[in-house]
This record gives C-alpha cells, sequence and structure tokens, in this order.
C-alpha cells in the first residue's frame, strides 16, 4: 500500500497508569502489524515507559518529566520540538497538555484520542477503535501483550495485591486479603505486592501472618523494579488484586485471578481476554460510583466483600 510506504517514523504517547498503558497494547500490536517497518518513538510516564519500552520495533524511549521542574507548557513545546519529524503521531491521552504538546509535534498525520461511543465497552476497545477509526483499519484487538519472561517459582504460588494507586475506595480490606493468604497458605507460598506508598497496607497483612504462624510468604511492597512486578505476577499461579495496573499485567499472562470491583465500572477496565478472571463484586446500587474515596462513608461495595467469597474461587 502507498501510504504504508511513506511511515517511517511513529510519534506514541501512552498513558500514565500501568493499567491503562497496558490496556494501550492491542492496538500498539496493531499499529506495529499495520506499519511492520516503521520506527516508534515511545512517550509515556516512568511506569508505562518500563512496562511497554520493550515493545518490538520501538527506537526510542521518551520519560515524560515536563511537570519537574520551570514552566510545563515551556516543557512540553520543547519536547514536541525534541522529537523531531515523524509521519504519524498518536496519542492515547485526552488531556489539554498532551493535546497542547501534540500540536506542536511535526507530523502531518496527528491523533489524540477521544472516546467514539457513550455505551459502556470494555477500554481497549476504546483504545483499538480509535486507532482503527483515525488509520482507517479494521483489526480486531487481540490479546494484552507485554514483553517479559515470567519468573519461575520453585512452589504454587499465590500473589495479593492489596494496593490501588486511584484511590481508598478500589480497595479491599488488609484483615481480609491475611484471611486468603492463610487459608491458602498450607498449599501455595505467598507473595504480597504493592508499590512504594503500599508498604504499610502490605506490612499490616505481613503482620497478621507472622501472627497466625505463616513463614512461607515474601513482602515485595515497595522492592520490585517495574520489570520485576511484571516478571513475579507473570509466573504466579494465582493472584488476588483489587482493580489497579497490577490486575491488568496478571490479564497479559492469563494468571488465574480473584479481581475485586467496588467503585469502579468492570465492564469498562475488568481484565482483558483472560479466561482465568474471577470478578468479585456485590453490584450494590451505589455503584459503580467511580469517586476516589466512599461519598455514602458506608464503602459496603468493599466490605460487604468476605474472604469466602475470594476463597471460594479461588479454591476451585
Amino acid at each position: 500500500m502507498k501510504d504504508e510506504m511513506k511511515i517511517e517514523k511513529i510519534f506514541i504517547e501512552i498513558p500514565t497508569w500501568l493499567g491503562d498503558a497496558i490496556m494501550t497494547t492491542p492496538a500498539i500490536e496493531n499499529i506495529i502489524k499495520t506499519y511492520p517497518k516503521a520506527k516508534i518513538i515511545l512517550l509515556g510516564s516512568y511506569v508505562s515507559t518500563q512496562a511497554l519500552g520493550n515493545f518490538k520495533n520501538i527506537e526510542k524511549v521518551i520519560v515524560d518529566n515536563t511537570k519537574k521542574e520551570g514552566n510545563r507548557y515551556i516543557n512540553l513545546y520543547s519536547l514536541a520540538k525534541k522529537i523531531g519529524k515523524v509521519d504519524l503521531a498518536l496519542s492515547f491521552r485526552r488531556s489539554f497538555s498532551s493535546k497542547f504538546m501534540m500540536f506542536f509535534i511535526d507530523s502531518q498525520k496527528k491523533y489524540n484520542y477521544k472516546r467514539l461511543q457513550k455505551e459502556q465497552i470494555h477500554q481497549v476497545l476504546r483504545y483499538n477503535d480509535f486507532v482503527n477509526h483515525e488509520l482507517n483499519l479494521q483489526n480486531k484487538a487481540g490479546d494484552l501483550k507485554l514483553y517479559f519472561k515470567p519468573f519461575s517459582y520453585g512452589k504454587a504460588t499465590l500473589g495479593i495485591n492489596p494496593g490501588a494507586t486511584y484511590g481508598s475506595a478500589k480497595r479491599w480490606y488488609p484483615n481480609e486479603f491475611a484471611k486468603v493468604a492463610i487459608a491458602m497458605s498450607k498449599t501455595h507460598d505467598i507473595v504480597i505486592f504493592g508499590g512504594p506508598s503500599e508498604t504499610d497496607i502490605a506490612k499490616d497483612i505481613e503482620d497478621e501472618l507472622i501472627a497466625n504462624k505463616v513463614s512461607n510468604y515474601q513482602n515485595l511492597a515497595g522492592k520490585t523494579t517495574i520489570p520485576e512486578l511484571i516478571e513475579k505476577i507473570a509466573g504466579l499461579d494465582i493472584f488476588i488484586t483489587n482493580d489497579s495496573g497490577p490486575m491488568h499485567v496478571a490479564a497479559a499472562y492469563k494468571v488465574k485471578t480473584a479481581a475485586i470491583f467496588g467503585p469502579t465500572r468492570f465492564k469498562e477496565t475488568n481484565q482483558w481476554n483472560n479466561p482465568s478472571e474471577n470478578i468479585i463484586t456485590k453490584n450494590l446500587e451505589c455503584s459503580p460510583c467511580m469517586k476516589r474515596v466512599c461519598p455514602l462513608k458506608h464503602h459496603n461495595c468493599m466490605k460487604l466483600i468476605t474472604a469466602n467469597d475470594v476463597l471460594r474461587v479461588v479454591d476451585n
């Protein structure tokens, strides 16, 4: 195709959050499939570029540090100029800052992500539909993709992920996570995951395990790089998690998962194409509220979920 010959350099801006970045991967795979010889410049947060930076055809990875010091808009202008001329520029972000930067990118073909449908559809489909629409393609959304080798554990291993960066409303309770881990520790080694801001929650769980004389566990909260986090989750037998970035890592490797949903829309952000996913939710009238903190102050969407609800699905 004539157009294909012209597309030799592509600029792609990916979302800031780990989970959102992973949900763009079927669309990015389709871009690579459509322009297999094109070189890609990838821009994103430190976390998202750590996860996606080793995709095929990526020639350069830029971490967006424009917020760090000085005037952000001058920084965004400088960043756009530093990228140089490209044949195609796509951003998977809707923010004003992203549109501002894209305005200054030297490309005749520039597209900023937009939601094309009002109905509830999965975020993976939204990203893929955006690419299809702008590039006049008809590619189906395949599986999530991450290019890391799963860690090899010596024994059947259960991972638990008690954090969620979005806010407290998305978090199930440490004592309930601990109950599941204690029950499962007879047959599985336990690994606790979490980011640097989630070490307190992980420590609460660890204390419960110690109090119940469970010793076959590791607490990795705040101790892994993003590549290590991905590799360790990829090698698990079972994963119990809130709606979070690590949940999408598990989906990419089709790990058996109990995904706990309270205030968020699981129809839009549950695990994509993971036949081993089990969604655990109470489907209350007040949810999904999409709030960071429970506006009704009762947090029943999480409080009513018990360790037994989770054990019933992971024990099968």
